[in-house]
């Protein structure tokens, strides 16, 4: 008689665990629709550029020595090579077109001299060339930054659902497997996709899964949750309790984040009027203005130049760069 409790919970976790072991099948619908979606990425532009420059972008290396981690931590399945080859033949091939059209257009709708739309067309090429480069190098980490919030956003919820499966006795590689398989998948779900993927496709053992995953993720939090993870799994402590106590933790901390970015959101709510709807506004009257009166422009060019470079340059500009700056410090949950 008093074995039978340790029999009964011994069943509950062999069906615990088959039932994690299940893959659930997609429908018909859903197998079409996921067909009959296109796979956007990088893979065919990179795979150009690598074929055009070959072994001639060992030059550029030195220059983007940092970029190799950034592309592991961002998530982007992309070469560095590959990558640096895109970012040298890309960045030629959005300058020259930008620095023909800037140059057509000053000269056949603004009328301006020759030499100024030679000069302004060098200048708009190399603009528009350092521009891409820095655009291409900055892509990794913005993609890495938006990762890493993501992670911290949802790792409450990651912390609270491991901890229950370790609670039930589920052994830490199928908890990976189980949060690899989540639907709709939380945004730790790809970091556990590589941890099944070192153990079942590469024959790794759930530490050396742990270790890579944690040198790999963007998050500094996730990568104490793992590193204390191998800690328990290499001493044998009570995995359940400390993810227990690190669900706590990180809710704590998760209110006091949420307080900070609303504060930080009406901050930027502020800059925001002040800065693209004041600020350009009274910028148009004045120089609306100076055209009525005849005076002149700023820098040689003319009040009407200067009112087409704001509106159709200036402002897009300006608001795209807001909206990454609301996009950084927005909270996902």
């Amino acid at each position: 008689m008093k074995k039978q409790p340790f029999t009964k919970l011994k069943a509950f976790a062999e069906k615990l665990n088959a039932k994690l072991q299940r893959k659930p099948k997609a429908s018909k619908g859903e197998s079409k629709q996921a067909a009959k979606e296109p796979q956007f990425g990088l893979e065919m532009p990179t795979a150009f550029a690598y074929n055009l420059l070959g072994d001639k972008n060992a030059r550029f290396l030195p220059l983007f020595k940092d970029l190799d981690q950034n592309l592991q931590k961002s998530g982007l399945k992309v070469n560095f090579k590959a990558y640096v080859s895109l970012i040298v033949v890309a960045s030629f091939l959005i300058a020259l077109p930008i620095a023909a059209a800037t140059a057509l257009l000053l000269f056949l709708v603004f009328n301006l001299p020759l030499g100024s739309v030679l000069l302004f067309g060098v200048g708009t090429a190399m603009f528009s060339w350092v521009f891409s480069i820095v655009g291409f190098y900055l892509y990794p980490i913005y993609c890495a930054d938006k990762h890493k919030r993501e992670l911290e956003d949802e790792l409450p919820f990651t912390t609270g659902y491991m901890s229950i499966l370790a609670t039930a006795g589920v052994s830490p590689e199928k908890m990976f497997h189980s949060l690899s398989n989540l639907k709709p998948p939380l945004a730790a779900s790809s970091e556990a996709t590589e941890v099944v993927k070192q153990i079942s496709l590469f024959g790794s053992d759930i530490i050396s899964a742990l270790e890579k995953a944690s040198s790999r993720t963007p998050s500094q939090k996730l990568r104490d949750m793992i590193e204390g993870m191998i800690s328990a799994i290499h001493s044998g402590g009570n995995l359940g309790a400390f993810l227990r106590e690190r669900f706590k933790s990180h809710m704590k901390l998760k209110r006091v984040t949420l307080k900070k970015q609303a504060d930080s959101l009406s901050v930027l709510s502020e800059i925001y009027v002040a800065l693209l709807l004041t600020g350009p506004l009274l910028f148009i009257i004045m120089l609306s203005v100076m055209s009525v009166l005849g005076g002149g422009g700023f820098a040689g060019l003319s009040s009407e130049l200067l009112l087409g470079l704001l509106t159709y340059i200036g402002l897009p500009i300006c608001a795209l760069i807001f909206l990454i700056i609301v996009d950084s410090a927005s909270p996902k949950w």
